[in-house]
């Protein structure tokens, strides 16, 4: 039973009604045992297959272009398995980036979706909620207290939403401020001004630029080294840091730090790197902005500034995806005035009921910490990868900007096949799906196949299964069938 609400009420009678959960239960366990069906991928079941182009047909149709991947879910999978519309199973080792991060059928899941049923409405937001959502925040707050100042949740409906909160309360914080300091190659969401910071131009194209940002590089290991070491380049990038800040002084409101770089490709930067640039913005009054919408709850800790260890300098930030519900939290000294924060959404009832699921989970002992659940499974997606280089060479030519053929950190998985070539990326991407995995690409060149694959759920066992699939796609792209 994940609802609140107050003794003394018919709500709480109905929420902890015997019956209902009793039938509840046997809802559960019926739909565990159609889970159970699904053992292994499989490919589609061509007695559908006119049913199912027909489906495919009208998704574009509406969309107003194609679907990416021919995929629509049949509505049930196991762990890590997921069934398409079309009777394939293949392994999900995606999940819708990164929102289905505890599987497909997960028990805890379907219990949470079925109490979030018993409430009378189903959309939360500011002028009347759920306690759902108050206590989705207060899991948020208690584990990013512990070793930061942040104080408080303002919950949202999406990651770029977290985010245009999440300036405005820089901006307002530091007014009349309005320039913005970011990563090259960073992502920061689809909306107006997020599109402008991200530092991608398809992503971008035809939006007027309005929002002043300037870049600095991310930490390259290789860029660093040709430099002579990571001091030159920190001492380098302080000093791109200095000539912003004499050049529009007083201007720069906020850095946004995406820790772990996502559509960048899953790049993990430099504790040292990272704290000198923090504690710049701190010595210069700008407010340091942590993005962590991909890559929460995937690293070796709960936070990717708990790994990096930088909760001290964090003023915002903001978590997404895997949370269901999004939420931008900031410090004491951040929270912004009553009315510059609000919205008609904070999410359905279900995103709470099982976004409280999803952070228990996560909180769960044997996760986090260097020999944790999640860094075990880089480890073990870094032997496959390394078993493929040493089986097929000629599939991983020397590649220029990249720490080797494998990378990521935790739950964020990447692998740079045939040189990063773009082409070549995106048509294993498309032939492993048919093949059985669910993958994408990252990066802006070299191009990297990504992977964030649902951990809680996933078996060690599962993954040389999964890379028979991966590399019968990438057989049949190097022989160029």
């Amino acid at each position: 039973m994940t609802s609140i609400t107050s003794t003394g009420t018919v709500g709480n009678e109905l929420l902890h009604d015997e019956k209902i959960h009793s039938a509840f239960n046997s809802i559960v366990e019926q739909v565990a045992a159609y889970s159970a069906q699904i053992t292994d991928t499989r490919p589609a079941n061509l007695d559908i297959a006119d049913d199912f182009k027909a489906m495919l047909f009208e998704a574009g149709k509406i969309k107003g272009r194609p679907l990416m991947y021919p995929s629509i879910s049949s509505g049930v999978g196991n762990g890590a398995l997921c069934e398409m519309a079309d009777g394939s199973v293949k392994w999900d080792m995606l999940t819708g980036i990164g929102v289905h991060f505890l599987g497909h059928s997960n028990p805890k899941v379907i219990k949470a979706q079925l109490d979030a049923a018993l409430l009378d409405t189903t959309k939360h937001g500011n002028l009347q909620t759920s306690f759902d959502a108050v206590t989705f925040g207060q899991r948020l707050v208690k584990h990013a207290s512990k070793s930061s100042k942040l104080a408080h949740a303002f919950i949202t409906t999406s990651g770029a939403m977290a985010n245009e909160s999440a300036i405005k309360v820089c901006y307002q914080k530091h007014a009349p401020a309005s320039r913005v300091l970011a990563f090259e190659n960073c992502f920061m969401g689809r909306s107006v001004t997020m599109a402008q910071i991200g530092d991608s131009a398809g992503g971008r194209q035809g939006v007027p630029l309005s929002t002043l940002v300037d870049y600095v590089p991310f930490w390259n290991k290789d860029r660093a080294d040709a430099m002579g070491g990571a001091t030159k380049f920190i001492d380098y990038t302080i000093k791109r840091l200095e000539r912003y800040n004499t050049r529009y002084a007083g201007q720069i409101s906020t850095f946004i730090f995406e820790l772990v770089q996502g559509e960048g490709g899953f790049n993990v930067s430099n504790p040292d790197y990272l704290k000198a640039l923090m504690e710049f913005c701190r010595a210069n009054r700008i407010a340091v902005w942590a993005d962590e919408i991909q890559s929460f709850g995937r690293t070796e800790q709960m936070f990717a500034y708990e790994y990096y260890g930088l909760g001290e300098y964090i003023d915002v930030l903001t978590v997404g995806k895997m949370t269901q519900a999004c939420a931008t939290m900031f410090t004491e000294e951040y929270n912004p005035k009553p009315g510059l924060l609000s919205g008609t959404f904070t999410g359905a009832t279900v995103d709470f009921t099982v976004g409280n699921v999803l952070l228990d989970e996560l909180a769960s002992e044997g996760n986090y910490g260097p020999e944790g659940k999640f860094a075990q499974h880089q480890r073990e997606f870094r032997k496959q990868v390394d078993a493929l280089v040493a089986k097929h060479p000629d599939w991983f030519p020397e590649t220029e900007g990249i720490d080797g053929f494998a990378g990521g950190v935790g739950g964020m998985m990447r692998f740079t096949p045939f040189g990063g070539n773009k082409a070549k990326i995106g048509k294993i991407c498309r032939t492993a799906y048919d093949e059985g995995v669910i993958c994408f690409y990252c990066g802006h060149g070299p191009f990297h196949v990504r992977m964030l694959p649902p951990l809680p759920v996933m078996k060690m066992e599962d993954w040389p299964r999964v890379f028979e699939c991966l590399e019968r796609a990438m057989a049949k792209v190097a022989s160029g069938s």
